[in-house]
């Protein structure tokens, strides 16, 4: 009995998990693929969002994820007058960027936390210094809808980070607003997957939320990033909790 066990354990040990890859990873690598084979050459043009949505038979919504990640690490160039087409980059180069897209995909919940903290304290900071009036009126939209959202029983996820993405747009940095961007979607998954929100009260996160939009009104830029870390900090120690746990099944 103890050999046939040891059998078993060494057999399950050697077997791997069986990872399902979501649509913004397969359009990714069809597009590698399309490159490293060179059918799709450097300038060459891609069809529009609606025709590869409509081909690959997926929404245009992993479409546009999978051109936006594309995008920011400049292996596609989106010309308002000529489309999308690919960059002239060396394979190697490409295949290596590529490589690194997908692997932003699988990254887990805490890294994606701790590097939305850095981001985000950044951005309430760069917000309080550099807002304008039509800043402030998108952020108080935006807290507007997560309490109506909060107030009708539902789930706001999306309403909560679209504050923060607001805050993000006010900081002028472009390059942040799209790093926010692109780590938003899988932040909203894993959100929903772990129930984080149930983890927060959400009459604490209002709160939070209107003191740090207090301080970016006032232009108070040191204040404005303490407290963007200060609300931050359930969530940082929630997805800590989460990857311990993570570790632990795993054997690490």
């Amino acid at each position: 009995m103890t050999n046939i066990l040891s059998t078993l354990i060494t057999m399950l040990d050697n077997l791997q998990k069986i990872v399902i890859e979501k649509p913004v990873d397969k359009i990714i690598r069809q597009i590698r693929d399309l490159i490293i084979s060179g059918e799709l050459k450097p300038e060459d043009k891609l069809p529009s969002e609606r025709k590869l949505a409509d081909h690959l038979g997926v929404g245009r919504g992993p479409v546009r994820e999978a051109i936006q990640k594309l995008e920011f690490y400049g292996i596609l160039k989106t010309h308002p007058q000529s489309g999308t087409i690919v960059a002239g980059m060396g394979l190697r180069a490409l295949e290596g960027l590529i490589t690194d897209v997908l692997k932003l995909e699988t990254a887990d919940f805490a890294s994606l936390v701790e590097t939305r903290v850095i981001l985000e304290v950044n951005a309430a900071q760069f917000a309080a210094k550099r807002r304008t009036a039509d800043d402030i009126v998108a952020i108080k939209n935006a807290l507007a809808d997560y309490e109506a959202k909060i107030a009708e029983g539902k789930q706001a996820v999306e309403e909560d980070l679209l504050f923060h993405l607001r805050i993000a747009e006010a900081s002028k940095n472009k390059a942040l607003n799209s790093l926010m961007l692109i780590i938003t979607p899988d932040i909203i998954k894993n959100f929903i997957d772990l129930k984080v929100c149930d983890a927060r009260t959400f009459q604490k996160t209002v709160e939070e939320h209107q003191e740090i939009l207090d301080y970016i009104i006032n232009q108070d830029v040191t204040t404005a990033g303490n407290a963007m870390r200060n609300h931050l900090d359930d969530v940082l120690e929630f997805s800590m909790t989460i990857n311990q746990s993570k570790n632990k099944e795993n054997g690490i």
